[in-house]
């Protein structure tokens, strides 16, 4: 289970999403405002913080280039502005993703727990050269796929999109998520690009299709 710092000026949001996280085993530790939140990363080590962008003392975004000057701890940062810019510059500053208030405390502890995936397999430098899922192997440094032995054909997303998948199989990601993830945050197309993907990936798949799970309403994930 994680270390989760909870940082927000409101009482009520704290108390939302330290409910959640704890009802699934997880541990909370909350702080008022920013300055509070980088005196606690000094002292104590997160698996992650969720932070609250308007502050009173230091602000989200201040308190998150704080904290990365000596942690490299992940900060999901929540916000009731959804603007393009505000997402951007918090991407800027170091963010690993932004959701906006109101929020379903159920998709951010997800989110949490795939950033957490991510960073950790960065970490461990954790791609391997060579993956095998079942009837799917997939040849890390030739860009290579192959399905029972016999290899298919993808183009670059594809791969880039199977190889996230498989990655961090079992976790759902939604398509926004996926498409930070695999086509960057400098995308500005529709998430329906990732439907597409899918499906061509799922044809390419054949009989192991099944191995790309629709989650209906949230997203994708890869399960065997």
């Amino acid at each position: 289970m994680y270390k989760i710092l909870v940082v927000d000026d409101e009482k009520s949001i704290r108390a939302l999403v330290r409910e959640y996280a704890e009802f699934v085993g997880h541990t909370v530790t909350e702080a008022e405002n920013g300055m509070e939140a980088v005196s606690l990363c000094r002292e104590n080590d997160f698996d992650i913080v969720i932070m609250d962008v308007m502050m009173p003392k230091m602000d989200g975004f201040s308190a998150c280039k704080e904290i990365h000057k000596y942690k490299k701890t992940p900060v999901i940062m929540l916000s009731a502005r959804g603007e393009e810019y505000d997402k951007l510059f918090g991407f800027e500053v170091g963010v690993d993703d932004y959701v906006v208030k109101p929020f379903s405390p159920k998709e951010l502890m997800a989110r949490a727990g795939a950033i957490i995936a991510r960073t950790a397999g960065r970490a461990e430098n954790a791609v391997p050269e060579l993956l095998c899922a079942g009837g799917v192997r997939i040849d890390v440094p030739g860009r290579n796929v192959y399905v029972d032995g016999e290899k298919i054909s993808l183009t670059p997303k594809e791969f880039d999109l199977l190889l996230y998948l498989v990655m961090n199989k079992n976790i759902v990601f939604s398509r926004e998520q996926l498409l930070n993830a695999v086509w960057s945050y400098e995308f500005f197309g529709e998430d329906r690009t990732v439907d597409t993907h899918i499906r061509m990936l799922r044809s390419n798949l054949g009989e192991y299709r099944g191995y790309i799970v629709t989650i209906r309403g949230v997203g994708y994930k890869f399960e065997i």
